[in-house]
C-alpha cells in the first residue's frame, strides 16, 4: 500500500473545512493520531469539539461512537456485558461503545471515577476484559475525550492514571472573528461535518502510523527529550513532574510531526513544538506557582527555553 504525507494533508484539508480557524489544533490532533495516541480537549461547551471529532471520523472513514458521560453511565456501557438469551439458553456478549475506531468521550469528567477507570485498559492495551474474557477492539482505536474546565458545576477530576494515558492535551478556544462570521452565515444548514469528504480509510491510517514509527531519531535528540521531561521533576514550581510515559509520548509525537512535515528524521524543533501539548496535563504545580498565578504553559515554555537544543548540523 502506497502511503505518503499527502494522504495526511488531505485529511487536514477536509477537517479544516468544518473546523474553521483551528489549523494548529487540527494539525496537533492529526499528529497524535499518527502517533497512535489519544487526545484530551479541555474547553468550554460550544466551541466545536464534537464537530472536530466527527470531521476526523468522516475524513478517515472511521467507525465513530459518541458517549455522553453523565453520573449514571456505567462501566458496562463502555466495555460491554452479557445478556441471557432464552432461545439459545446461554449468555450472549453485547459489545460496549469502545468497540469502534474513534471514541468520542464527551464531558468525561461528569461521570463517576469507576466509569472513567473503565477506559484505562482499552486506552493502553486496545483490549477489554469482561467476565474473565479479553477481547481486542478494532484497529486503529483512538479516543478524543472532552472535559469541561475544572471546577465547573457537576465535574470531578479524572484519575491521574487516566490523564497520563492521553498523549496530548489542548484547548480549541474561541474562533477568530472571520471564522465565527462564516459559522454564523452557515447556521441552520446542518452539521458542518457534513461538508467533509472521506479521503482515507482505517487501513491506510494504520499504514501511516507504521510509517511514522520508522522516522529516525538521533541519539542527541533522545537526550534532549529526556532533559526536557526530567526538568519537570526538579522544577521549583512543579510538585509532581512528568512520568516516563511522557518521554515515550514526546518521542512519538515528534516523529509524527516530522513525518507530517515531510521529513524522515526528527529535529529538535519538532520536540520543542510538541512539548507543551505532551506535558501540560502531566505536571502538577505547587502552591508557589498557584500563589504567583504562574500557568503550566509558562513553566513548560521556560523549560523549553532553558534546555539547550542539540546541534544537528544542517538539521535545526
Amino acid at each position: 500500500m502506497e502511503i505518503s504525507t499527502s494522504n495526511a494533508i488531505n485529511v487536514l484539508n477536509e477537517v479544516n473545512k468544518a473546523v474553521l480557524g483551528k489549523k494548529t489544533e487540527v494539525f496537533e490532533i492529526m499528529t497524535a493520531f499518527l502517533a497512535n495516541g489519544h487526545v484530551l480537549l479541555e474547553d468550554i461547551p460550544g466551541v466545536g469539539k464534537t464537530t472536530l471529532a466527527n470531521s476526523f471520523a468522516a475524513a478517515m472513514s472511521l467507525d465513530c461512537k459518541r458517549v455522553q458521560f453523565t453520573p449514571d453511565v456505567m462501566p458496562s456501557d463502555l466495555t460491554g456485558f452479557s445478556v441471557y438469551r432464552r432461545d439459545e439458553d446461554k449468555f450472549i456478549y453485547q459489545p460496549g461503545s469502545v468497540f469502534c475506531n474513534l471514541l468520542l468521550a464527551d464531558e468525561i469528567n461528569r461521570t463517576s471515577p469507576k466509569t472513567q477507570s473503565a477506559l484505562l485498559e482499552v486506552m493502553e492495551e486496545r483490549q477489554v476484559s469482561v467476565e474473565g474474557v479479553t477481547r481486542k477492539v478494532p484497529e486503529p482505536f483512538l479516543v478524543i475525550a472532552t472535559q469541561n474546565p475544572s471546577g465547573a458545576s457537576g465535574t470531578q477530576f479524572l484519575p491521574e492514571a487516566q490523564i497520563d494515558r492521553f498523549m496530548i492535551n489542548l484547548s480549541l478556544g474561541y474562533p477568530d472573528s472571520e471564522s465565527e462570521l462564516e459559522i454564523a452565515r452557515t447556521a441552520g444548514k446542518g452539521s458542518r461535518a457534513q461538508v467533509v469528504q472521506p479521503v482515507l480509510n482505517a487501513e491506510q491510517l494504520t499504514a501511516m502510523q507504521e510509517e511514522t514509527e520508522k522516522v529516525f531519531v538521533d541519539e542527541e535528540v533522545y537526550k534532549y527529550i529526556l532533559q526536557i521531561v526530567t526538568s519537570t521533576r526538579n522544577h521549583p514550581y512543579i510538585e509532581r513532574g512528568a512520568s516516563p510515559r511522557a518521554t515515550v509520548s514526546l518521542v512519538r509525537t515528534s516523529k509524527a510531526a516530522a513525518w507530517l512535515n515531510g521529513r524522515d528524521y526528527v529535529i529538535p524543533g519538532d520536540v520543542a513544538a510538541q512539548t507543551p501539548y505532551v506535558l501540560s496535563h502531566r505536571i502538577k504545580t505547587n502552591s508557589s506557582a498557584k500563589t504567583g498565578n504562574i500557568r503550566k504553559y509558562d513553566i513548560i515554555n521556560s523549560i523549553v527555553q532553558t534546555v539547550q537544543m542539540p546541534y544537528m548540523g544542517n538539521r535545526k
